[in-house]
């Protein structure tokens, strides 16, 4: 069997300690294989709030985009900072997406042609496990190329 060259290499990350375990994991791999590194970080969609809304005079919640904004600028600034980080990566790209956080990470893999997905597990257990589920067990059955999960336990 031929050697496998991952070259590459994408990471979902968020601002989670979580994350930060698996980047520094990938920090150790690019050092040794320099492949071209794609991050992506997905902000679920902003949810209407009620605030000031008054159901009863027929008034429904609305969507601040302000806070979509804001959420975005801060998920790209957060990108940049953690690209900063990786050297040793033959180039570097950043995606920051909306969405459900499963169908954006397999949605940038395929449109970048990664070869390899790097995750961190956050290692949620019991009825936490099943309201909302694993990404990573998601992106293992779904996902066409290997997942590389980062097995955690971050609480």
């Amino acid at each position: 069997m031929a050697s496998l060259k991952f070259s590459r290499i994408l990471l979902a990350i968020d601002e989670t300690p979580c994350s930060q375990r698996a980047i520094d994991y990938t920090k150790q791999i690019v050092t040794n294989i320099q492949p071209s590194l794609a991050l992506v970080t997905v902000v679920p969609p902003t949810s209407p709030t009620a605030y000031g809304v008054d159901p009863l005079l027929g008034q429904q919640p609305i969507i601040v985009p302000e806070v979509s904004e804001i959420q975005q600028q801060a998920s790209q600034d957060y990108l940049n900072r953690v690209a900063d980080e990786f050297l040793d990566a033959k180039e570097t790209f950043t995606f920051n997406r909306v969405g459900d956080i499963r169908d954006e990470i397999l949605s940038v893999a395929k449109e970048w042609t990664a070869d390899l997905i790097i995750v961190g597990n956050n290692g949620r257990t019991g009825f936490d496990h099943f309201l909302s589920g694993s990404v990573s067990e998601a992106l293992i059955r779904k996902a066409t190329v290997p997942v590389l999960v980062i097995p955690l336990n971050c609480d």
